[in-house]
């Protein structure tokens, strides 16, 4: 089993409880903000932190996935560099042996000799030096391609490897400057006005996680493996979002399908786009419980559905684990399609 993840400081802010350590000046009297459109703009940059987040798990998964390979044929290119050494020395070998019994001429050694049986018989044992020395030069020229062709594709899968770092990291940054921006419309708001929006907030989730107990308990989900992880997710309803975290307390939304597919004995990797090739396709009207529902083109959100149209997720930083309603749209997001496990 995977460990628990290390929470990354980014995650944080604004996942747990919107408090910041600074205390802006507020707002003038005249300027009263709107809390409710404040609270719908933050929310909103923290789905699109979210988004920016799952993508960069999809960039970690083919990163994983590109050094596993590079490593594979690194190692190839390793044991055909000792294979090509050993050939070339026992071309070198052979090419000794050659020069040492072929130092005169065919012509001349018959002429010379005492005993042609003798010289036959030594023309024949350089005929078999000459043979085995052909074969080795074949073998020799076969395995120097093959390495050249191998190091070639270590030289790709290095370059593949430096993008999907740079890929990675870029999501990275994409995550935090969302989660900056509403940041900073939280730290305009007076002191007094932060306490009214984190109210509003944890009342909203406060009420979400109550319903989603009632539905859950209410809900027919069935057996099989996506049952077992329909049942994993709904005893994390109520727990925090974190960007990059899969369990025990924290979750993003492919941390927590991966998990509760990991208790149903499936191993899935860490990102809804990489979950998507999994399982096999299960149209909108077939759905069961169990069965993995994502969303976002490209794909940037992943939960298990419950059945009656809803899903148990993680939906952004800011939210707990809870149920939600769905059709061909969820919020922003367009419906991908579902896999059942």
């Amino acid at each position: 089993m995977k460990a628990p993840l290390s929470i990354p400081r980014f995650g944080i802010v604004l996942g747990l409880s919107l408090t910041f350590s600074l205390l802006p000046q507020p707002l003038p009297a005249q300027a009263a903000p709107n809390l409710a459109a404040i609270q719908a703009q933050i929310r909103s940059l923290q789905e699109q932190a979210a988004t920016a987040g799952e993508a960069a798990q999809q960039a970690q998964v083919q990163l994983n996935t590109l050094n596993h390979t590079l490593a594979s044929v690194q190692q190839a290119a390793s044991q055909e560099a000792v294979t090509v050494n050993s050939l070339k020395k026992s071309l070198g070998a052979i090419a000794l042996e050659q020069y040492k019994s072929g130092g005169l001429s065919q012509s001349m050694e018959l002429l010379f000799s005492s005993d042609p049986s003798l010289y036959l018989s030594s023309a024949g044992s350089l005929e078999s030096v000459t043979r085995k020395k052909a074969i080795q030069l074949r073998k020799y020229t076969v395995a120097k391609q093959r390495l050249n062709a191998t190091s070639m594709t270590v030289n790709d899968k290095v370059a593949l490897v430096k993008a999907a770092q740079r890929q990675y990291v870029a999501q990275q940054n994409a995550a935090k400057a969302k989660l900056a921006e509403a940041q900073k419309l939280f730290s305009k708001l007076s002191k007094a006005e932060r306490k009214r929006l984190q109210d509003l907030i944890n009342n909203q989730e406060n009420s979400d996680q109550k319903s989603s107990t009632a539905l859950a308990l209410k809900a027919n989900l069935g057996s099989g493996r996506g049952a077992i992880a329909l049942r994993f997710s709904i005893k994390q309803i109520g727990d925090r979002y974190v960007f990059g975290a899969a369990g025990p307390t924290y979750w993003d939304c492919s941390g927590l399908t991966m998990r509760g597919f990991q208790s149903a004995g499936v191993s899935l990797p860490h990102s809804a786009a990489a979950q998507y090739g999994y399982g096999k396709f299960v149209p909108f009207n077939k759905l069961r419980p169990g069965d993995l529902v994502f969303f976002g083109h490209p794909i940037s959100h992943v939960g298990i559905y419950l059945g009656g149209g809803r899903m148990v997720h993680a939906p952004h930083p800011g939210a707990r684990v809870k149920v939600a309603s769905f059709g061909y749209r969820f919020g922003n997001l367009s419906y991908v399609g579902a896999r059942r496990i």
